[in-house]
């Protein structure tokens, strides 16, 4: 039974893989690209003016938030699209009557998310080294941060997909709710710059913690605690899980 797992696993994850990689100019390139065109009008243009942030140059100080960016967009919108395309194309229903349990089915679509995010990642940080001369204050945190933020996006982009009738749900989510909190994530100014009000209002932005958190492993500074921002990131995490396979238990959207 290992081994059907094992197998069952490596097939999904593999798809998913090979699915991104084949047009890697339209899934890999453009993330790069952006980065790019924010360093050059945040980081150059706008943060000379700027001056230091939290004791570092402005551009050293968005790139992790940049990075995450980068992540969460990607881990996010992979998985969306796999699994709504594999609802529209109505090649899910076979992998729901196959032996594999649904944690394993769940795991190959948020691995492929994963992957995407992490490879994008890796990408984004070379074109940030370009502008910036950043050291890695934690590897560990930095990783644990980088894996986890994949793994949530991943499994948000996985709910999204069982709801959507048609591609426009696909894209409301991105649109209207992950683009705003990750902008207002901190990954551009630190909440300390911000009035009373706003720092309490900006604390029940999740993407807050993980940016904090992702900064703190490569800069050594965060706007909130260490240990809450894991918390946040764990709990979140665990009841997005909880939920996809829930729904994938009770067939929602995807059965007829």
């Amino acid at each position: 039974m290992s081994a059907l797992y094992r197998v069952g696993f490596q097939t999904i994850l593999f798809k998913e893989i090979r699915r991104f990689m084949l047009i890697a100019v339209q899934t890999i390139l453009p993330p790069a690209m952006t980065t790019i065109l924010y360093f050059i009008i945040f980081g150059q243009l706008i943060g000379e003016r700027l001056g230091d942030m939290a004791g570092f140059r402005y551009v050293d100080f968005i790139v992790p938030g940049l990075i995450l960016m980068a992540v969460i967009s990607n881990s996010y919108a992979n998985t969306v699209s796999s699994v709504y395309g594999s609802k529209f194309q109505r090649y899910i229903e076979e992998l729901l009557i196959s032996p594999l349990p649904n944690w394993l089915i769940l795991a190959g679509f948020v691995g492929g998310g994963v992957a995407r995010g992490v490879i994008v990642g890796i990408v984004v940080t070379g074109v940030a080294l370009f502008f910036s001369d950043i050291q890695i204050y934690s590897y560990s945190i930095t990783f644990a941060v980088f894996i986890l933020t994949a793994i949530l996006f991943s499994l948000a982009g996985f709910i999204n997909a069982v709801y959507a009738n048609t591609f426009d749900d696909i894209a409301i989510i991105p649109t209207f709710v992950l683009t705003p909190l990750t902008y207002l994530g901190g990954v551009f100014y630190s909440i300390n710059l911000l009035p009373e009000f706003w720092q309490q209002v900006s604390l029940a932005n999740p993407v807050l913690y993980m940016v904090n958190a992702f900064r703190y492993g490569l800069l050594g500074v965060s706007d909130i605690s260490l240990s809450t921002a894991f918390g946040i990131i764990f709990a979140f995490t665990v009841a997005l899980a909880t939920y996809s396979l829930y729904l994938l238990h009770k067939g929602v959207g995807i059965k007829s």
